[in-house]
């Protein structure tokens, strides 16, 4: 691997580039909090060799969300939940809208 294939992937938002103490740190909740959620089956962090938790950038936006329904006083069972279900709708209107376009554009003539 070159330096370039490294940097490319930083760029890649479900490259695993944050250890569990710097992801805590930017999401300004513990490494607990991080655990929780993972319990909770909201994210599923990849494990380096040494077996250390490590989050990708699409992983802590999911947290971060989880973090903010949790501190408005909603159980972090359920804050998982609406978590994934809010990700799995925007999926959802994202394939929608691609097809949409998709049926739009004509195609090729037929023959």
């Amino acid at each position: 691997m070159t330096a370039d294939d490294s940097f490319d992937r930083l760029d890649d938002d479900d490259y695993p580039a944050y250890t569990m103490g710097r992801a805590a740190e930017m999401l300004g909740t513990t490494q607990g909090f991080l655990r929780a959620v993972g319990e909770a089956r909201l994210i599923t962090p990849l494990r380096s060799a040494g077996g250390h938790r490590r989050y990708s950038r699409y992983q802590l936006r999911m947290a971060a969300r989880a973090r903010e329904l949790v501190d408005q006083g909603t159980p972090i069972e359920a804050a998982c939940r609406i978590v994934i279900l809010e990700d799995q709708l925007e999926e959802a209107q994202r394939i929608n809208a691609e097809y949409r376009r998709t049926a739009r554009t004509p195609g090729p003539p037929a023959a």
